[in-house]
């Protein structure tokens, strides 16, 4: 199978010769935030381009085509906000990025946009819940599939660790960044960091709106020293499937209404 088209990359008459109307344009969301001692700031936008990238190729294999957005990086992170590096925005800009990216799409006549998100910040996943519903409001956009991670059923198929809650950094993102950019990867400190098993969706359930105050003063949670890039291609897998799944459901809702 073909690399999956990066838009960027292309000229514009390659993208005019794009079948626009069979086309889902994927994009992948992350943060610039904090993921520990031993992971990149920009460990989100890896995963979600790993996500975006394993989609596409599901999707192919059904019959349409995938082109994948240049990633969206700057987004709400406000748990992490108190660790240097860390870029936070407002909420409503999260939503305003992800309806002019739709408005473009339908503009252009594709057939629909797909979220590999790997931010799981709150306020972050408000913003896209918000543009998803706005387009679906206005009924002249394309259909957005937004598979929130956070939520069933995608969330019971991601391992142990991501269940309980306690997986900002831990075992489930380290493995995949093993995976997919072990050059990033501070090994010789993720090898001896001791588990922390503090949950951060007890944490948000509870009101706590920090890592810090959640558990987590190394902005890590779950069990890094466990994660092995076997585990993270196969993570990935798993992402694929559900990001091509939310799609098809996406589309299949659209051709029924």
């Amino acid at each position: 199978m073909s690399p999956i088209p990066e838009l960027a990359d292309l000229t514009w008459e390659e993208a005019r010769e794009l079948p626009a109307s069979r086309t889902v344009a994927i994009l992948p969301v992350g943060a610039i935030e904090a993921h520990g001692p031993h992971l990149p700031l920009g460990t989100d936008v890896v995963i979600a381009r790993a996500m975006a990238r394993d989609g596409g190729e599901r999707l192919e294999s059904l019959g349409l085509r995938a082109v994948l957005l240049p990633a969206i990086a700057f987004t709400a992170a406000p748990f992490a906000a108190a660790f240097p590096g860390t870029l936070s925005a407002a909420p409503n800009s999260v939503t305003a990025q992800i309806m002019d990216h739709a408005r473009e799409l339908t503009r252009q006549g594709f057939a629909a946009l797909a979220i590999a998100n790997a931010h799981l910040d709150p306020a972050h996943l408000a913003g896209l819940e918000r543009a998803q519903e706005l387009a679906r409001e206005s009924g002249s956009m394309l259909p957005i599939a937004f598979p929130n991670l956070t939520r069933k059923p995608w969330a019971s198929r991601l391992g142990e660790e991501f269940k309980t809650g306690a997986c900002h950094a831990g075992r489930f993102e380290s493995s995949i960044v093993m995976a997919e950019r072990p050059d990033l990867v501070h090994d010789w400190i993720r090898r001896e960091l001791p588990a922390n098993p503090s949950s951060l969706s007890v944490a948000i359930g509870s009101g706590i709106q920090t890592f810090d105050a959640a558990g987590g003063p190394r902005a890590y949670f779950g069990w890094p020293a466990d994660a092995t890039a076997d585990e993270g291609r196969a993570t990935i897998a798993t992402l694929g499937e559900i990001l091509a799944e939310a799609v098809s459901e996406a589309l299949a809702r659209e051709k029924a209404s």
